[in-house]
């Protein structure tokens, strides 16, 4: 996958895209990562981005002609999704991620100061994003937490085939507990069943964990999660007895 970034901070995306798994992406050759400093497209001698709102008001706009002239050049094609961060976006969730890791490449348009100017959107934005309902100075951050989340469910970033698909909410729920030696740590225990060998058994036991966790913590999950008639009758039973057997 390629993915072009446009933004005023370059910079801020050397430390997490050079470690981890996003580096081990850039190795393997599956993920081409282009980040395009957006003052290359500035106005005058100080290459100016931004000006001040028509109308009055407080904050800075990031100018149209600059923003779509950039766009325009960096684009690898009518192909590829233009994702304006904003706070007015939809919400990403994994769903999001798993749907952009379909496309051969994406170009990410950070925004600042106060927003974009409204042409900018009119023109040259096909897609607009939200991490989460709240304000944050950039859309840096915001690209980061996208590019990770979408570029770990391409084959081969993870090694493990299937590793992507066992995280919290690829099927709508959140991940069960998780546990590694020593078996006793400060009284507290693995528990057996972990330890038995019967690979069966320990796949029910996660799924139930797993239904567990996300009825106490996110409940909300669970009306949308792919649940057959075996684990909401489970479901039931425990709700009515807590000690009913996890596997």
């Amino acid at each position: 996958m390629q993915i072009d970034v446009l933004t005023l901070f370059p910079q801020m995306f050397e430390g997490p895209m050079g470690l981890s798994m996003m580096w081990k992406a850039q190795e393997l050759g599956l993920l081409h990562l282009r980040l395009h400093d957006l003052r290359g497209w500035g106005e005058g001698r100080r290459r100016q981005v931004d000006d001040t709102p028509c109308g009055g008001g407080g904050g800075m706009i990031l100018r149209a002609d600059v923003l779509v002239r950039a766009i325009e050049e960096v684009r690898s094609g009518d192909e590829q999704p233009v994702i304006l961060f904003t706070p007015q976006g939809r919400v990403f969730n994994q769903k999001v991620a798993a749907q952009l890791a379909q496309q051969e490449g994406l170009l990410l348009v950070c925004g600042h100061y106060e927003g974009v100017d409204e042409r900018v959107r009119q023109l040259a934005i096909t897609d607009e994003i939200s991490i989460g309902d709240y304000v944050i100075t950039g859309g840096e951050l915001a690209a980061m937490v996208v590019i990770d989340a979408t570029v770990r469910q391409l084959p081969g970033v993870l090694g493990a085939e299937h590793a992507a698909a066992q995280d919290s909410h690829a099927d709508g729920l959140l991940e069960g507990p998780h546990y590694t030696r020593p078996t006793d740590f400060r009284g507290l225990q693995v528990p057996e069943l972990l330890l038995s060998g019967d690979h069966g058994r320990i796949a029910t036991w996660r799924r139930r964990q797993s239904l567990l966790r996300t009825r106490q913590r996110r409940p909300d999950l669970l009306a949308t999660a792919r649940l057959n008639d075996e684990e909401r009758d489970w479901l039931a039973q425990r709700e009515t007895d807590p000690q009913y057997p996890d596997a």
